[in-house]
């Protein structure tokens, strides 16, 4: 559960949490008109330090770009409420999410003149799927829901109401014992997790799905095709059938909330001894050591939280 923090940023200013509101008939509330970002924000020996926020920030946009949501803030001004609000919080370590969405005005389905209001929040949120999960790894079953088609929606753009389609099929799968649903795409291919991307390793090549297998482009995804690169590991890019999932020697899950989370067995079919691979394992710690700033080679990849850098900023403006 997350937990309530003080502050939030929110149509530009910085108010306190509980005055963050919108109103009952707000566009977004009917009918899921918003776009958000999740991104993590952990300690290091330099203080805090925000991963990948930039790329975040920047996927932002181009989520609110594909369903015409015109944000009213640049992509520099919600940067820097990014940090700010983590250093105003005083947090070491947090989960930031930034949402864009349409407010009230209509209750149209078109959302005419409704005004594209902007939060900034921070808070602690823990391991998403346990820290056992994420340790030992998880049990994940198919879902009975597919995921929506390429043709239906932007599945590339990450929005409020697609996730409709994640929370029906997370709850089938907690109801059913399960810690997490992965769900096959309309061609019966597979697709994603409710809130991951999927990896599987196979005679030591690393293997993952495109776009057009209906995923969200994944910026922790991005990172792994990156680090298997640089670390002389094989990774191909193809679709991934069910068959090619259930004879994998490893599988793991990728998102920013998620980290790297290993995944133990497909509807009680076990990955070898169920416990996590070597390459799952080599590569969630080249990542542990990249988010605490333990790796010099992807420094660039962190924002440092500088609370005397922040308040020049904030008065600057």
């Amino acid at each position: 559960m997350a937990d309530q923090s003080k502050l939030i940023w929110f149509n530009g200013e910085i108010i306190p949490w509980d005055e963050a509101n919108i109103h009952v008939m707000s566009h977004v509330l009917h009918y899921g008109s918003g776009v958000f970002e999740g991104i993590k924000c952990y300690s290091t020996e330099n203080g805090p330090a925000i991963f990948r926020l930039e790329d975040h920030i920047e996927r932002l946009f181009i989520s609110g770009e594909k369903y015409g949501i015109i944000i009213p803030f640049t992509p520099n001004e919600l940067t820097k409420a990014c940090v700010e609000i983590v250093d105003l919080n005083g947090f070491e370590n947090c989960y930031i999410r930034p949402i864009a969405f349409y407010g009230y005005d209509t209750l149209g389905v078109h959302p005419k003149n409704c005004p594209v209001e902007v939060a900034v929040a921070s808070f602690f949120w823990g391991a998403y799927l346990g820290e056992d999960g994420i340790e030992n790894g998880v049990d994940i079953t198919v879902s009975p829901w597919k995921r929506l088609s390429l043709e239906a929606f932007p599945s590339s753009a990450k929005a409020s109401g697609q996730y409709l389609n994640s929370m029906l099929a997370v709850k089938d799968a907690r109801e059913r014992g399960y810690d997490e649903a992965l769900l096959l795409n309309q061609e019966g291919f597979i697709a994603e997790g409710s809130g991951q991307n999927i990896f599987i390793v196979k005679d030591n090549k690393v293997i993952t799905n495109g776009e057009n297998a209906s995923i969200l482009m994944g910026i922790t995804r991005e990172t792994i095709i990156q680090l298997c690169k640089d670390m002389n590991l094989e990774v191909q890019i193809t679709d991934i059938s069910k068959d090619m999932l259930l004879n994998a020697d490893e599988a793991f899950f990728t998102g920013t909330a998620s980290e790297i989370t290993p995944i133990s067995s497909v509807d009680d079919a076990p990955f070898g001894d169920g416990t996590p691979g070597i390459i799952t394992l080599q590569l969630k710690e080249k990542y542990l050591n990249i988010i605490h700033g333990k790796d010099n080679q992807y420094k660039h990849w962190l924002t440092q939280i500088n609370q005397e850098d922040v308040l020049n900023s904030v008065v600057s403006e």
